[in-house]
């Protein structure tokens, strides 16, 4: 799985990046023997950090520093756009055969592979120009996190060394997510799916291993194929906000009597499901009543405003 992303709109404050003690080519010489011994080709080490340097704005990057966040309305109209509810409109009708298919096979609505497609890369259009080598070894010298990043570069050099990408193609974002369904290398190993059967799990150019990745993440993180994400609720006035909250779960009757309801004021659907309250903006805001489906997006990325708007927009693609 890739890694959790701070939402928002921030106000920016960018230190001085400051690289990991020690000499990077040591580092380098370090890691090559590591990777050598765990049955890396010596050529392969040897043509990936080729001209290889730390990327400080990767650094400013890894360490900004958030004074403030977008409201989870701003958040939604930015994300949740029309266009972008238009553009996953076109790819579901133009994929619709091969999205029935990976749909069935691995009990996930096509709605939602579109919607986490659109909301990650714009539908493949933004996947992110770093290479993922140079990326994951700035972040892996520079000590922070350095273990976890090690062990994803390390990661990379499998995917690499068992010919799924060219190293000239191994393209991600900054933190070495890579294609269109954004996967780090650690979610790629365990969960890339070559649904084509042309003997490479091709996240980066091949709509079929791109949507059978992601339905296979959601599938293996628990979906439930007979359920949606959720929906808007409509809370009483004497709602105690202590119950919103993803660590409190009741049924649907039981929220009934509690007086909460859709968001059109209608009685809640008579389902045995336990749900719970979500204020992604706290006391005040929107309200929705999420269901198990809406914490398997979570484990894709642990934000209430990410989660929430890839289940709009995957209700707004369906219509």
């Amino acid at each position: 799985m890739k890694l959790l992303l701070i939402v928002g709109l921030f106000t920016l404050v960018f230190v001085q990046p400051v690289l990991g003690e020690g000499n990077f080519e040591e580092w380098v010489k370090a890691f090559k023997g590591e990777a050598v011994e765990q049955g890396i080709s010596t050529s392969l080490v040897d043509q990936a950090f080729e001209g290889v340097a730390p990327i400080p704005r990767i650094i400013e990057l890894d360490r900004k520093q958030p004074e403030g966040r977008m409201t989870f309305g701003e958040y939604r109209k930015k994300i949740v756009s029309q266009s972008r509810i238009q553009r996953g409109r076109e790819m579901m009708a133009q994929h619709r055969n091969l999205l029935q298919e990976i749909g069935l096979h691995y009990g996930v609505q096509p709605r939602f592979i579109v919607a986490l497609w659109g909301i990650e890369t714009n539908f493949g259009q933004n996947t992110g120009g770093y290479s993922v080598v140079n990326a994951l070894a700035t972040l892996a010298f520079d000590g922070r996190r350095s273990q976890y990043f090690r062990t994803e570069l390390m990661n990379a050099f499998r995917i690499l060394q068992d010919g799924h990408i060219s190293l000239e193609l191994m393209k991600g974002s900054w933190a070495g997510a890579m294609g269109q369904c954004q996967f780090m290398p650690s979610s790629f190993l365990r969960l890339a799916v070559d649904y084509d059967g042309d003997g490479r799990k091709d996240i980066w150019k091949t709509p079929a291993d791109v949507f059978a990745s992601a339905a296979n993440y959601l599938s293996q993180s628990g979906w439930r194929g007979n359920q949606t994400w959720g929906r808007r609720a409509q809370l009483p006035g004497s709602f105690n906000n202590k119950n919103a909250s993803l660590k409190i779960k009741k049924s649907l009757s039981t929220w009934q009597k509690l007086g909460v309801r859709r968001s059109n004021g209608r009685n809640l659907p008579l389902v045995n499901m336990k749900g719970s309250i979500v204020l992604p903006d706290g006391k005040g805001g929107s309200a929705f009543l999420v269901y198990e489906n809406f914490r398997v997006i979570m484990k894709w990325n642990r934000s209430t405003y990410f989660a929430t708007s890839v289940g709009l927009l995957a209700d707004a693609i369906g219509k």
